[in-house]
């Protein structure tokens, strides 16, 4: 359920490719980008700018400090991996440990566990080709650490068949 770690990996080699490839690009009289002994002479990002139009202009030392925070946030926040992570173990006679844990870092999502927890009981319930369920114990609560606390819930469920 969580996102992959390779993917996250081709995301940043991507930024700092396109970011080295657009400062070679640049190639400016006089200053050669990232060919020869680095650190060079003058600076890695050129002295220009970005002329949008007569009255806006961007210097490229900020397109770049803006692209790095945007990527650094990106990373950290990761807005397409799921903000819950389930931890599932099976136990005799039809019942199910869940185990919810939510992203350490997130931007919305904190009042859903019971939703998403119920949401894999019906998923098991259907897979398992049981007609209903019932939860036997459900807490949530948050677990404390050094970088801040994880917000987590866990459940006991029981797949039920129709009697008859």
């Amino acid at each position: 359920m969580k996102t992959p770690f390779p993917q996250r990996r081709l995301l940043a080699t991507l930024a700092v490719a396109s970011l080295l490839s657009g400062c070679g690009a640049l190639n400016y009289p006089g200053t050669t980008a990232l060919s020869g002994p680095i650190p060079a002479q003058g600076p890695l990002i050129p002295d220009a700018t970005l002329n949008l139009s007569n009255q806006v202009q961007i210097p490229l030392e900020k397109i770049v400090s803006w692209g790095l925070y945007a990527g650094a946030a990106w990373l950290i926040l990761d807005p397409l991996a799921p903000n819950w992570e389930i931890e599932q173990a099976d136990f005799p006679d039809q019942h199910f440990h869940l185990f919810l844990k939510m992203k350490r870092v997130y931007a919305g999502g904190a009042g859903e566990a019971r939703m998403v927890f119920h949401q894999r009981a019906k998923d098991l319930m259907r897979q398992n080709g049981y007609e209903g369920y019932s939860v036997v114990e459900y807490n949530e609560g948050l677990e404390s650490s050094v970088l801040g606390s994880q917000r987590f819930a866990r459940g006991v469920i029981h797949l039920t068949r129709r009697p008859g």
